[in-house]
């Protein structure tokens, strides 16, 4: 090992506190890092394995989401129907009812130990026939740092062939799902199709499997989900990403993601991290609300969405949209010129609206 990866190693250990074990970053979160590459604070805080979490309640702006209890056993209980009786019902919703498949152990020590194991079951899988890989672990190389990714299953047909399956408890209501479930598991699927890229480019299908109820009934079902699109987004917006490192030497050496720090030197840690907060934010990071509330302290357009964000160009506070929207100024900026049209518009609908002058 490098003595600069051993380095950083120890850097992010200490960024997540004394003797704090570090949080796994799964296919799920890496999926919501690539929607929003800018953001140096959640590059640096997953890549260091923290508790956003723990942080977000120790700066007293909790976020309150992800998966019920309830919902993640029956999530369980699903995946192992699917998987029961040797695979028998995921290799009918592959196409290959009735037939047998191999499911290699790929138990090994250590997440390297699981990786290694994965990596030869997939090169040894022989042609011919089906090849089961159950919870298989697989790595990628995000800004410099190694992420473990574990996907539901990976299927190899007998042409060679490999399949990501992703399992999931949301329904198939008469042949159709909610489309935010499925983007959000065609993305997260995504990540599994790029990560199996890196063992071998050409092998993975870019059709994802996914299987769900069907309806209201525990019965499994699937439909194949072109995800093309998202792994284009998703490997762009990965390639955008700081190097951790250089996040993280810009940082003081005494900063620390200790939930048990006190709270001011905590909020000084997080805040040192510049963040590029949108609301879609809201559903997919722990530390959204927190950082929902420094943009609106600090007057940020950034809280009204990306798309807007945009639009204003150079005007970076709502005080400036404010100010461009009423000045009379001459203007060759396309922002203010829209701001002004705008601005005339609603004082003419509220003119009409109080029967005052047009």
């Amino acid at each position: 090992m490098s003595t600069t990866h051993h380095t950083l190693r120890e850097r992010l250990a200490a960024l997540r506190g004394p003797g704090t074990a570090p949080r796994p970053l799964d296919a799920r979160a890496l999926a919501a890092l690539a929607a929003n590459p800018g953001c140096r604070r959640r590059a640096l805080m997953d890549a260091a394995g923290v508790d956003k979490g723990a942080v977000a309640e120790a700066l007293g702006a909790p976020a309150r989401f992800g998966q019920s209890r309830f919902a993640f056993s029956r999530g369980h209980a699903f995946e192992a129907r699917v998987k029961a009786d040797g695979c028998a019902e995921l290799l009918r919703l592959l196409g290959a009812e009735g037939a047998r498949a191999q499911v290699p152990d790929l138990a090994a020590a250590g997440p390297e130990g699981r990786t290694a194991r994965t990596r030869l079951a997939l090169a040894e899988a022989p042609r011919g026939g089906w090849t089961l890989l159950d919870h298989p672990l697989l790595a990628v190389e995000v800004a410099g740092s190694t992420v473990f990714l574990e996907p539901d299953a990976v299927a190899v047909a007998p042409d060679g062939s490999w399949t990501v399956v992703e399992i999931k408890s949301f329904p198939i209501l008469d042949g159709a799902a909610d489309a935010m479930k499925v983007g959000a598991a065609a993305r997260q699927a995504a990540v599994y199709v790029l990560a199996l890229d890196a063992v071998e480019a050409g092998r993975a299908r870019s059709a994802i499997l996914l299987v769900c109820p069907k309806d209201f009934s525990n019965l499994p079902t699937a439909e194949s989900v072109d995800v093309r699109k998202q792994l284009a987004v998703t490997r762009r917006q990965l390639a955008r990403l700081t190097r951790i490192e250089e996040i993280a030497a810009a940082l003081p050496e005494a900063v620390t993601f200790d939930p048990a720090a006190p709270r001011p030197e905590l909020t000084a840690a997080v805040d040192a991290v510049p963040a590029a907060y949108a609301p879609e934010c809201l559903s997919s990071c722990e530390l959204a609300f927190h950082c929902r509330a420094r943009a609106r302290e600090a007057d940020a357009v950034d809280a009204l969405g990306r798309a807007l964000r945009s639009d204003l160009g150079d005007l970076t506070t709502l005080a400036s949209v404010r100010a461009a929207s009423c000045s009379t100024a001459p203007t060759a900026d396309p922002a203010v010129a829209a701001l002004r049209r705008a601005a005339a518009l609603r004082a003419e609908a509220l003119a009409a609206a109080t029967g005052g002058p047009a």
